[in-house]
Formats: C-alpha cells, sequence, structure tokens
C-alpha cells in the first residue's frame, strides 16, 4: 500500500516523480488553488494561464500533465481539477479534496514518489488528501501476471510513496488525521480486496477463515458458527439458502470491546460469496459479477477492525451471514418454507430473494444481545439500484431521526446515500396463506419491501437502519476519482463514521 508522509518542504527542492497540484473552475478560466504558490511562482506567475492554453478548465476529475520548471527536482507537474471555486469562503471541501488526489493516485501507477501540494486548511483536510490518495492508488492484481519481466511488473504497482506537502508532521492534529485515514483505508482495501476476489477462493469457510486471521491480528473476539452449530442452533435462513452449495455456510461474530465504552452498535453483513439465483436462476448476463454479493459483509467486517485500530471508545459487533447461493438437488425449492432463527416461518416465494434471508438470522441474533442500535449493509436489491442509480445507496430504518444521522454521516464521508420510506401498506403484499411471511411481495417498491421484511426480524424496542448499497458496491464502469473498477468498498466509511459519532455521544 502506498506509504503517506507529511511534509512542509517547498515544492521545487522535493525529489519526486511528480508534483500534484490543484486547479480549479474560475468565472473568467482556471484558478490555481491554494497550496501550489511555489510551482506557480516557479511559472514567473503565468501558470493559470499556461493551463488554460493545454485545455484545462479545473473541472472536476480533469487531469494536466506539464514539464516542471527549471530548478525542480522533479520532471513533472500535474494539475488535477478540484471544481468550481469556492464563493461562500469555506475553502475546498473534503469530497473534493478526496476526489482530486485519487484521480492524480491512479494516474501515478508504477511511480515510486509523487508530492501532494493540493491546499492543506487543516487536519480534516489532510484526512481527505490521505484517503483519496490511498483509495485511489488502489489496484487488484492478485490474479495477473504483470509481464514477465521486473521492470512491467513495477509499471503495473500503485504509486509506492506520497508526501502530503503543508502538512506538519508535528502537529498532533494532524499525525492523527493521517493515521485514520491510513486505518480506515486500508481496511477499506481489504473489503475492496475481498469483493475482487473470485468465489472459488472466496467461499464462506474462506472468508471465516479470513476474519479470524483478523481477530488475532487486532485482538477482536470471534466466533465462528459452521453448518452443524447452524443446525443445532436453528438458523433456518443462512442454512437454507446455503443448502444447495458444497460450499457450506458460516456466521460469523466479530466482536471489538472497549474498556471504557456504554454504547454497543451491531452492524450485519449480508455474505453471500456467489448468488446464481439458486433454483429461481439469474438469467444470462446476471451471473458475471455475482463475487460482489458479499460487499455487505465485507463492509462490516472492514468497519469492526477500523474501530478496533482506532481505539473508539465504543463496543463494535460485526455479524457476517456467509453463505453461497447455488441451484442442485438440495436446494431451497420455491414453495419451501423456512424455519428462521427468530422461530418465524417463511414461504420462500424466490430463491433469488435469499440476501433477506440470511440477513433475518442475523439480525435476530444481534437483537439478542440488545445493542444501542443495528445497522444492516447489504446488496439487496436490483430495485434500489432502478430507484437511486449506480452511485447511491438506499437508508431505511425504523427511527426517522436514526435515518437521518446516518444520511448525514454517510454524506460527511463522501458516500452519497438517501433516505428511503418504509411504507406499511406494502407489508400485507408479503402475507402468507402457509407461513408467517413470505419472502417476496409486490413488485413495485421491491426495495421497500425488503426492508420491511428485515424489519420483521428486529428485536422490540432496538432502532435499526437497512443500508441497500446494491448501486455502488461494485462498480461496472470505468474508474472515477478515488473510486475503482470493480469492488469499492462501499460503507465502510459510513459504518466507521457511524461508530466514531456514537463513541463521542453525538448519536443519541
Amino acid at each position: 500500500m502506498t506509504a503517506l508522509t507529511l511534509s512542509t518542504s517547498a515544492a521545487p527542492g522535493l525529489r519526486a516523480d511528480a508534483i500534484v497540484i490543484g486547479v480549479a473552475k474560475g468565472a473568467k478560466g482556471p484558478v490555481v488553488a491554494p497550496g501550489a504558490e511555489a510551482v506557480d511562482t516557479a511559472y514567473d506567475g503565468k501558470l493559470a494561464g499556461l493551463l488554460e492554453t493545454l485545455g484545462a478548465s479545473g473541472a472536476e476529475g480533469e487531469l494536466t500533465k506539464l514539464p516542471a520548471p527549471a530548478g525542480f527536482k522533479s520532471a513533472l507537474v500535474i494539475a488535477v481539477g478540484l471544481g468550481t471555486v469556492p464563493d461562500d469562503g469555506t475553502g475546498y471541501g473534503a469530497e473534493a479534496l478526496r476526489r482530486a488526489a485519487g484521480v492524480a493516485a491512479r494516474t501515478l501507477g508504477g511511480a515510486k514518489k509523487a508530492a501532494f501540494a493540493l491546499p492543506v486548511e487543516d487536519a480534516a483536510a489532510v484526512g481527505a488528501i490521505a484517503e483519496g490518495v490511498l483509495l485511489g492508488a488502489y489496484s487488484f492484481d492478485v490474479y495477473k501476471d504483470n509481464g514477465s519481466t521486473a521492470k512491467a511488473k513495477a509499471d503495473k504497482a500503485p504509486l509506492a510513496e506520497a508526501t502530503l506537502l503543508g502538512g506538519k508532521p508535528r502537529d498532533a492534529a494532524h499525525k492523527a488525521a493521517l493515521a485514520r485515514a491510513t486505518a480506515v483505508s486500508e481496511e477499506l482495501n481489504r473489503a475492496r480486496d475481498l469483493i475482487n476476489t473470485p468465489p472459488n477462493d472466496l467461499t464462506p469457510a474462506a472468508f471465516a477463515a479470513i476474519a479470524q486471521r483478523a481477530a488475532k491480528e487486532h485482538g477482536l473476539k470471534i466466533q465462528v458458527l459452521d453448518d452443524k452449530a447452524l443446525t443445532k442452533d436453528g438458523y433456518g435462513g443462512i442454512l437454507g439458502v446455503g443448502s444447495g452449495s458444497a460450499a457450506t455456510p458460516r456466521l460469523v461474530k466479530l466482536s471489538y470491546t472497549s474498556p471504557g465504552a456504554d454504547k454497543h452498535l451491531a452492524f450485519v453483513g449480508k455474505g453471500i460469496t456467489y448468488d446464481s439465483g439458486g433454483i429461481s436462476l439469474k438469467p444470462a448476463g446476471h451471473n458475471e459479477t455475482m463475487k460482489c454479493d458479499m460487499s455487505g459483509a465485507a463492509a462490516v467486517f472492514a468497519a469492526v477492525v477500523s474501530a478496533a485500530r482506532l481505539g473508539l471508545e465504543v463496543n463494535v459487533t460485526g455479524w457476517l451471514a456467509l453463505a453461497e447461493n447455488m441451484p442442485s438437488g438440495s436446494a431451497v425449492r420455491p414453495g419451501d418454507v423456512l424455519r428462521m432463527y427468530s422461530g418465524k416461518t417463511v414461504e420462500v416465494l424466490n430463491t433469488d430473494a435469499e440476501g433477506r434471508l440470511v440477513l433475518a438470522d442475523a439480525l435476530w441474533a444481534a437483537s439478542a444481545e440488545n445493542p444501542d442500535a443495528i445497522v444492516d449493509v447489504a446488496t439487496l436489491t436490483g430495485a434500489m439500484m432502478l430507484a437511486l442509480g449506480s452511485r447511491t445507496f438506499g437508508i431505511m430504518a425504523n427511527d426517522d431521526a436514526f435515518r437521518s444521522a446516518i444520511h448525514e454521516a454517510a454524506e460527511e464521508v463522501g458516500e452519497p446515500a438517501w433516505p428511503m420510506p418504509l411504507p406499511e401498506h406494502l407489508r400485507k403484499g408479503m402475507d402468507s396463506p402457509t407461513a408467517d411471511i413470505a419472502n417476496m411481495g409486490e413488485r413495485m417498491g421491491g426495495g421497500l419491501v425488503a426492508g420491511l421484511f428485515l424489519r420483521e426480524f428486529v428485536g422490540e424496542g432496538i432502532t435499526w437502519a437497512h443500508l441497500d448499497i446494491a448501486g455502488p458496491a461494485f462498480n461496472e464502469g470505468g474508474a472515477f476519482g478515488y473510486t475503482p473498477k470493480g469492488g469499492t468498498g462501499s460503507a465502510v466509511r459510513t459504518l466507521v463514521r457511524l461508530a466514531e459519532l456514537t463513541a463521542e455521544g453525538d448519536l443519541g
């Protein structure tokens, strides 16, 4: 992973492959952003005009390369767009800095060192730039040869080192911001690795083993229920979904306990390591990316480990509901009735609505510990993608204030989200003549129906929210900002921020 350092050195004397500066979109053309004053001076104060001549406007995500001025120890200057110049005096926002740093870091693959001379007004800016660099430099090349020579492999490697100019190495707040960004970004990138790992290698048992190693490394408590334990305890939802696969299911409980904490959060993640749809087989063209159906569990896993690494004063328990949904002679069928861990029975009308079944068992298990709040995360419904697109996740909750707090936290950390309702009239569509509830309801509003189903398995009086990350969890298009193609690690930063706010006493 890219090594980060803080430096107050001047850009001209710094040895690096490139100097990264910011350029913004002004009313009369591009404007050189704060942090790049020394670079602009070296161009005789004409850098903005030169960039405009080269076609730069300062628009977000835009990147322009130009030779470094005479006397610089770097050969290249990279100007990256920050978007419109702020006109309210508040400076450049954290997300603009993250995205700009991410674009530059992606471009610098194969470089040994780069200096980032972006606007640093405070510790928050240091953290944002650091996150952008670490997340933007991410690559997943485990299964690629990357060329037969050492040079070919080096050319494909992520940026090796980044120095954040304007960051003060002796400033406690700046150092803390850098440390936080490093911990969260490393765990988010680990979640991306999990999501990108092929399902023949990431089975439920393999995922559980990775969690066990992380627990040992970071001093977490872990409990893994295999298929025998799940059968003994009556986890009918997880067992039903996993019954068609030779790779048996698991339920992983990962616990971080802070000695001084008086609040307890439970995070529950959908971990379908591969989703064929089961007997209700997905049509051609919809199977190829279904290794990503465990993105919710990956996010929960990363968030719990992040909380431990940050030493937050809040107890956080992560529940990873892991199964592979496959068709076979032993698979659950449409029309089957499952007895869930809660004791309720569910008529399975569609085996491709499996995520809600594994989550239901895990939600009930989490509820038994009576946490202050439960948040589940899942790539749950295509309906949510139709509603919100591919970059925004939906938030449903049984408490309006809690839903709003999660929305604010998500926006704060740069994860687009939108609050969604739980319309009571849609509940009737899941009435079953055979069981307590069916796993399907009305087709219209399917994402909301799924949320209503999950609500049935949350303990009475417990504050709960559901994050449907079906859209942003896996990027099938081109990379943008600090978001790569493939697994994104969506919701990790939102969960971490929720844990921080709870630890600080700012979340109820």
